[in-house]
């Protein structure tokens, strides 16, 4: 749930991945991958 809603608010350009707690990050970054957002991955 959070991390669906922190890779909403990176996809909206309100916040970003650096921006995401290390606990969330690989759910995260799971679901920028799985939206076609891979590209809004950065460290």
């Amino acid at each position: 749930m959070m991390a669906m809603l922190w890779a909403q608010q990176i996809m909206l350009g309100k916040k970003t991945f650096v921006q995401v707690p290390r606990l969330l990050k690989e759910k995260v970054k799971e679901i920028l991958i799985d939206s076609g957002c891979e590209d809004l991955i950065t460290e």
